[in-house]
């Protein structure tokens, strides 16, 4: 079967997102959102953050994944072509409401309840139910809206009856992550977590909390004792711990995947968050390979 589209649906067909993402050195970045997200590779390995985890992936690779999961796939450098694309995955992506609660209660949904109660820690898929659900997914984006909802609904009572899984996220990390009852300093952090590697418009982020730009670092300062930047390289600087897991990456690598373009800077600002160097952090630790 072929598998060389990259056309997503739209959600204007659709209650969900299928499509292809396709990936480059310039795209990969550590995010979240309130969706659930479906991911198998086609091309591509590396290493695949989700929470807390790092482990490899390779073609097959088949996950699913809880909302407000923080993730990023890092592909392996050296297996860069031309057009410097070194990850293919098909996705499906979905929010909560296209589950209502309602509809989760009747019997005939219990396995999808299931399979979205696993996705909280994220789930790697394996065995018999990886081969169904990927074919499942790679032909969903050729079909008519009726068919793939039908598709859609077999793939999640599939996964909830699957035995053959990996937990992805530890049960520690799920007591400790961000969950902020403040709205505003939820959206702020969201915003923050899904742009760091860009600059940080102060007047896009005051718009979106409805305040003005002074009002908005004082009411951020007074609520978590941080100002916004040094909240941004605390971001920044956690998810550069995770990168440096990964022995392949060079501290120059690391510097540029966390955001930072100045490698004196981020090592003055890893000192700042962590008490030593990256290279030290990277040798107190038996790390992944």
């Amino acid at each position: 079967m072929s598998t060389n589209f990259n056309k997503t649906v739209s959600g204007n067909e659709t209650s969900f997102y299928i499509g292809v993402f396709q990936d480059n050195l310039e795209q990969t970045s550590w995010h979240y959102h309130n969706s659930y997200e479906i991911h198998f590779i086609l091309e591509g390995s590396g290493k695949r953050i989700v929470g807390d985890s790092m482990e490899e992936f390779h073609p097959g690779d088949l996950v699913f994944i809880g909302k407000n999961l923080p993730h990023v796939w890092i592909a392996d450098r050296e297996h860069v072509d031309v057009s410097r694309r070194m990850l293919e995955s098909v996705f499906l992506q979905f929010t909560p409401e296209i589950l209502i609660g309602e509809q989760l209660e009747l019997p005939e949904f219990k396995y999808v309840t299931r399979a979205l109660s696993l996705s909280e820690r994220g789930m790697q898929i394996k065995g018999d139910t990886l081969n169904v659900i990927s074919e499942l997914l790679l032909q969903m984006p050729y079909m008519n809206a009726f068919d793939r909802m039908i598709f859609f609904y077999t793939i999640l009572d599939r996964i909830g009856r699957c035995e053959n899984f990996k937990p992805l996220v530890g049960k520690e990390y799920m007591k400790t992550r961000f969950t902020p009852q403040n709205k505003r300093i939820a959206t702020i952090h969201d915003y923050m977590m899904n742009n760091y590697k860009d600059d940080i418009n102060l007047h896009v982020l005051a718009e979106k909390v409805s305040m003005a730009e002074g009002s908005l670092c004082r009411f951020f300062k007074s609520n978590t004792g941080m100002t916004l930047f040094e909240y941004l390289n605390k971001i920044k600087i956690n998810f550069a711990c995770k990168l440096l897991m990964n022995r392949e990456l060079s501290i120059l690598d690391v510097c540029l995947d966390s955001g930072y373009n100045n490698i004196s800077h981020f090592n003055k600002q890893f000192r700042r968050f962590i008490g030593c160097s990256p290279d030290k952090f990277r040798k107190r630790y038996k790390f992944i390979a």
